[in-house]
């Protein structure tokens, strides 16, 4: 079920927003990348762990284990990443409107460059022998080797810099962002109020877009906070400490989090489209019953300056 769901939102997301790909703002193109990772999740992962799930063991061989364990960390890496610089970019926005004017577009495909640079490089660095992928302990599915900070001080040195660089400093960053956001917003709403319609159109936008990532980091963090916890008692706790029918669900509830995002999306966009519906015909209506003047004896540098919307 989270496998055919995923699939179809994240593959309805990317579909729609390929439709409109000129105009996809800096955030937005943030969001399609955040569906890439979740669809690759879907498509790459799902397949092996559902045959293996229905088999009850493993069933693709340790090549098989090691593509799947990578895979599920690139684009879980990819996914948090991608988080992280949407949070980013919400709290220049907000926070600092010069920064935020600054941002464009090609500043978004340069920070997508380098979020899967990023995501590859961690990916990879079991295979240099530093690290390595193993199976879970319920022997369905695959990921990181955790038990190797069992073994060795380069085993745990490895395990503490995949939890500092991929989750722990990211949620900083993320947690940081929107809680500046939000004292922010709770400073500025009553500024706002006194600008005229396009500013508060564009203060509306921008606040759009920051439900959107706060409700999406939040499910994100919600679904593989506990599989972090749980993977750090195996790594640093006492060996068979972690019971294995117990390993399932913290497992079960992040490989959840692709079919979250684009069901987040969809809600937020479409209670925003009733509001703005609702928006102009408020305006349209106040447009009818506005009246202009403008003085006749005044000359005509004064009648060019005035300007009627």
């Amino acid at each position: 079920i989270t496998g055919i769901l995923s699939t179809l939102g994240n593959g309805y997301v990317i579909f729609m927003s390929s439709k409109r790909k000129k105009k996809l703002r800096p955030a937005e193109i943030m969001t399609v990348n955040l569906a890439v990772c979740d669809l690759g999740i879907s498509v790459v992962g799902k397949p092996f762990s559902i045959i293996s799930f229905f088999s009850h063991r493993w069933m693709f061989g340790w090549i098989g284990c090691r593509w799947y364990g990578w895979a599920g960390f690139f684009f879980g890496c990819g996914s948090l990443i991608t988080m992280t610089a949407v949070s980013l970019d919400r709290y220049l926005k907000i926070c600092h409107l010069s920064y935020g004017t600054w941002l464009k577009r090609h500043h978004a495909f340069i920070c997508l460059a380098i979020i899967w640079a990023y995501a590859t490089f961690w990916a990879t660095v079991p295979f240099a022998g530093v690290g390595n992928y193993a199976p879970e302990p319920f022997g369905t599915s695959c990921t990181l080797d955790w038990w190797l900070a069992q073994a060795s001080v380069a085993g745990q040195a490895f395990v503490l810099s995949i939890l500092f660089f991929c989750l722990l400093f990211p949620t900083a960053v993320i947690v940081f962002s929107y809680v500046k956001i939000i004292l922010k917003v709770k400073s500025s709403t009553k500024e706002v109020a006194h600008y005229d319609s396009r500013i508060q159109n564009s203060h509306i936008l921008e606040m759009k877009l920051t439900k959107v990532a706060m409700l999406i980091c939040a499910g994100f963090l919600f679904a593989w906070i506990p599989y972090a916890v749980v993977s750090v008692w195996s790594a640093f706790g006492r060996p068979d400490s972690v019971p294995i029918q117990f390993s399932v669900i913290p497992t079960l509830l992040a490989k959840s989090a692709a079919m979250y995002n684009p069901i987040i999306y969809q809600v937020i966009d479409c209670k925003f489209a009733c509001c703005r519906s609702g928006g102009l015909k408020a305006k349209s209506s106040l447009k009818k019953s506005r009246t202009y003047t403008i003085s006749a004896h005044g000359d005509s540098t004064a009648m060019n300056e005035t300007q009627l919307e």
